[in-house]
């Protein structure tokens, strides 16, 4: 019961340090726009958010679980075996989530760059102009 009380706290608390970011992240968009830019522009702050405020969030997490086993097996369990015991599999669980996190991260870099979605290689999208200009060119 107080392992899951623990958890919830962690996971109120992580999620109350990025809710503001979330709220900033909303544009001035022109409210006459269409339903599909409205959804492109949220699924980019959606990305966005992922890649700047979740994934680094989550290998702090994992960093700060590999740490607090590093504690709990040398410094906190060094003469109790159960607390070394507890120690090592936090190490591990730490350890397990950087694996998956890299391994991930590699695997989503290896299809964007070889599907040619890298930004480097993706060609420029078509542009239309504005139709409310009202200028005409002159020759």
């Amino acid at each position: 019961m107080i392992h899951i009380h623990r958890t919830s706290s962690l996971v109120a608390g992580i999620i109350s340090i990025f809710l503001p970011a979330i709220a900033m992240a909303q544009t001035g968009a022109n409210t006459q726009a269409p339903s599909i830019d409205k959804l492109g522009a949220f699924l980019f702050q959606f990305i966005f958010f992922i890649d700047n405020y979740l994934v680094p969030a989550l290998f702090a997490v994992a960093f700060i679980v590999f740490i607090f086993g590093i504690f709990q097996y040398f410094i906190a369990g060094g003469a109790n075996e159960e607390k070394r015991d507890t120690g090592k599999k936090f190490m591990l669980w730490g350890f397990i989530g950087f694996f998956i996190m890299v391994t991930v991260w590699g695997i989503v870099n290896l299809l964007v760059n070889s599907s040619g979605l890298g930004r480097d290689t993706r060609p420029d999208l078509p542009t239309f102009g504005n139709p409310y200009n009202t200028q005409t060119q002159t020759g």
